[in-house]
């Protein structure tokens, strides 16, 4: 929902209507869920117009802005977008916009979720180990999984492949995970890449989880996976935090490389789309998460899309957007659909990867489904089908595989 300046009326996404977060909140701390819907409803998304300001000049001119505004300042960015984000009144925005030809629109803050959800989310795994990859604690004795297998994997690299994890950071002292530096966009609380959560440290294993003895291997296994923690310990964060992971993604990795997103919004959010769209104009692929609410997002009323999600319905080149099937190729029940904007199906339903704390354990959703096509990506290569599986209308979908 974009605000020109032109436009009075607002059309905020409204928050109590968001995907539910993949944790219950018995598992929170000082309630993070309630600080990033507060964050999220007291925000704002200024993007500047690219041929009025530099990317040197957008640190000045957000710090003017928001000091003007009597605001404070929460992210720049100067890659993927050059706007910023500050917190502010509803009408300090509008004025701000209004006032200055420089911002092209803005438009509100929301919060985003990771998509962990589903049959078996949280099932203990069968061979779970004592834990405690950095503890020095027995680690379990290594599997295969089915889904690594079922796209191609694993295919052994060195630590110079490498793909980021745009989620609720990874477990840097994990004993199966080769973990770069990364960067941290959580507003709130402690400057951390390291995962508060568990479900960064799962899509990393699933992407490249060391090809050794222990634990599980991940499709590219050995690739160094980046921790870009936009997510916090709830499994929630803000669309301001998430755009500014993408624009250091954008910055910062080399073309071909592969960004994952497992996680998403409801509705359309402009900001975010455009990020990733010019991230991916610069060479990056994202693989992304379609999302776990059973909807066909190809349903149009009026000329407009009901079910839509962002970042979900990108549509691009170098994204793509997955869909989740079991181990027997069915669709999975909770997974959203519709061509486009899914462009592969994967294994996203008692996925075993790589546990928070050391060890294993097995989670469904999107979010599983999603790391194993950025697996693929990260070996260099676009996926190929490797069959096809049938959505709930009959509509077939390539199940995505390494490229031989």
């Amino acid at each position: 929902m974009v605000e020109t300046k032109s436009v009075a009326k607002w059309a905020l996404v409204l928050l109590t209507t968001l995907a539910t977060p993949a944790w219950g909140q018995s598992d929170m701390v000082n309630n993070p869920v309630r600080d990033n819907l507060v964050d999220a409803a007291n925000s704002y998304i200024f993007v500047f117009d690219s041929s009025k300001v530099s990317a040197r000049e957008v640190p000045d001119h957000a710090n003017a802005m928001t000091q003007r505004a009597g605001g404070q300042l929460r992210f720049v960015y100067q890659s993927a977008l050059r706007g910023f984000s500050a917190t502010m009144s509803r009408n300090a925005a509008e004025q701000l916009a209004s006032r200055n030809p420089n911002i092209a629109y803005f438009e509100p803050n929301a919060v985003v979720w990771a998509i962990g959800r589903g049959p078996g989310s949280n099932k203990k795994p069968s061979n779970p180990g004592n834990g405690g990859g950095g503890g020095g604690e027995i680690e379990p004795a290594q599997v295969v999984p089915a889904g690594i297998q079922r796209v191609g994997g694993p295919v052994t690299v060195d630590g110079s492949y490498r793909a980021w994890v745009i989620d609720t950071g990874i477990d840097s002292d994990h004993a199966d995970l080769n973990v770069g530096q990364g960067a941290n966009f959580v507003f709130r609380g402690k400057s951390t890449t390291e995962d508060g959560n568990g479900h960064g440290t799962h899509v990393a294993g699933t992407i490249a989880a060391i090809d050794n003895a222990i634990g599980v291997a991940g499709v590219a296994a050995g690739a160094t996976v980046i921790p870009i923690r936009v997510l916090d310990k709830s499994g929630s964060g803000t669309v301001d935090g998430v755009i500014a992971g993408v624009d250091y993604v954008s910055a910062n990795a080399t073309p071909g490389e592969c960004a994952n997103l497992s996680l998403g919004v409801a509705g359309h959010i402009e900001s975010l789309h455009n990020a990733i769209l010019s991230a991916a104009d610069s060479g990056v692929k994202f693989a992304i998460a379609a999302g776990n609410d059973g909807l066909d997002m190809t349903v149009v009323e009026n000329g407009l899309l009901i079910n839509n999600f962002e970042p979900a319905d990108v549509e691009h080149a170098n994204v793509y957007t997955v869909s989740a099937i079991d181990s027997t190729n069915t669709f999975a029940s909770f997974s959203n659909y519709g061509i486009p904007p899914v462009d592969f199906v994967a294994p996203g339903v008692n996925i075993l990867s790589t546990k928070k704390g050391g060890g294993v354990t097995t989670k469904s959703g999107t979010s599983m489904a999603a790391p194993h096509v950025c697996g693929v990506l990260t070996l260099g290569a676009n996926p190929v089908a490797n069959g096809f599986v049938n959505d709930r209308k009959g509509t077939a979908y390539p199940v995505a595989h390494t490229n031989p």
